[in-house]
């Protein structure tokens, strides 16, 4: 990829964020400071359309072959577009996952971008047959809906993002990707633009336009970058992304315990829960960083590993989460299995 191209999206971004800021105020997409929240003045949203926009200037210029981009591209600009519209008069989860769904089928159906199947290991191929679709679409939305959730401090979402694009696009380019690596790249650069403006103290927000947008590609550009469809390859993007998905995931967990809807916001995302610790909020996004540049050179190593190292692997890894879910007490502040069997090992000695 030509690095002039990057050059180009990051100083346009720097150029548009500011328009895009002025924008925001007058159409009032604005997020005003409530009780989950960490900011303590109206800052505008929209971040996340100067993001768009300079990935549309970068996607001309690259000149990718048109037959395979556009399909994610017009999946791209129905979440962009969805998540415009809940920046300005917050759609309710219904209407918004509808949007979602209709990006998503753009890649399944007209882009013919699916996981028919994986190989287990010691066991074979699993061929999906008709389940291929609805299990890619539910791939790309829970994707999107994990770098949604956690976008709620200055700098998080959108260093996450860059974590594991570069992750994806350094794999891709391993694996002499000559579509996914450049436009993973390039994406990189239009994020940085907004950082910028973006890491603490924030002056604007992505908002959904921008989680959304950016879940969206990453779960594509994911898709289209492992098509050795195996059951190593089809975790590695799942370990890449494991600080968000994880986060979600024991979301869902919390909110069945306490029988509230799954939909439902609350302050016990790993960021809220590290915030309750004491960290101040530029630290904890610095911690959540170094999370997911671990969890990234896992699905490197991971990715490249023998089926008993992968499996060994994996087993680490889920032991790792759980002392930092007990620890943080992302599940609930008395959910602590493991922790508590090791206090009493240690008060034997």
């Amino acid at each position: 990829m030509q690095i002039w191209i990057m050059i180009i999206c990051f100083l346009i971004g720097i150029l548009l964020i500011p328009l895009v800021r002025k924008f925001a105020f007058f159409i009032n997409a604005v997020d005003e400071p409530r009780e989950r929240h960490t900011h303590k003045k109206i800052t505008p949203t929209l971040g996340g359309l100067a993001i768009f926009l300079s990935f549309t200037v970068g996607m001309i210029l690259l000149a990718v072959d048109k037959a395979e981009f556009l399909p994610v591209y017009i999946g791209a600009l129905i979440i962009v577009m969805t998540g415009f519209i809940d920046d300005i008069i917050e759609l309710s989860p219904r209407w918004k996952l509808v949007g979602q769904i209709v990006a998503a089928l753009c890649v399944v159906l007209w882009g013919q971008i699916t996981i028919e199947f994986i190989n287990i290991p010691f066991v074979g191929p699993l061929y999906f047959g008709g389940w291929a679709i609805p299990i890619t679409i539910i791939w790309i939305v829970a994707i999107v809906n994990a770098l949604n959730l956690i976008d709620g401090l200055d700098g998080l979402a959108g260093g996450v993002a860059i974590i594991a694009l570069l992750t994806i696009a350094g794999m891709a380019l391993l694996l002499q990707d000559v579509f996914v690596a450049p436009v993973a790249f390039m994406l990189i650069a239009c994020i940085f633009a907004f950082l910028v403006y973006n890491f603490p103290p924030a002056t604007i927000f992505m908002g959904d336009t921008g989680s959304l947008f950016l879940g969206y590609m990453i779960a594509v550009l994911s898709l289209m970058g492992f098509k050795n469809v195996t059951f190593i390859s089809i975790l590695v993007p799942l370990i890449i992304l494991g600080v968000p998905l994880s986060d979600t995931f024991f979301a869902i967990i919390r909110r069945l315990k306490a029988r509230t809807p799954i939909s439902m916001a609350d302050r016990s995302h790993i960021h809220h829960r590290l915030l309750a610790l004491g960290f101040s909020e530029r630290q904890t996004v610095l911690l959540i960083y170094c999370m997911a540049i671990l969890f990234s050179i896992t699905g490197f190593v991971f990715s490249f590993s023998t089926t008993w190292g992968a499996v060994i692997l994996l087993l680490l890894l889920a032991f790792c989460i759980e002392i930092i879910v007990e620890f943080i007490g992302l599940i609930g502040e008395n959910y602590r299995p493991i922790l508590n069997i090791l206090s009493k090992v240690r008060r034997k000695r």
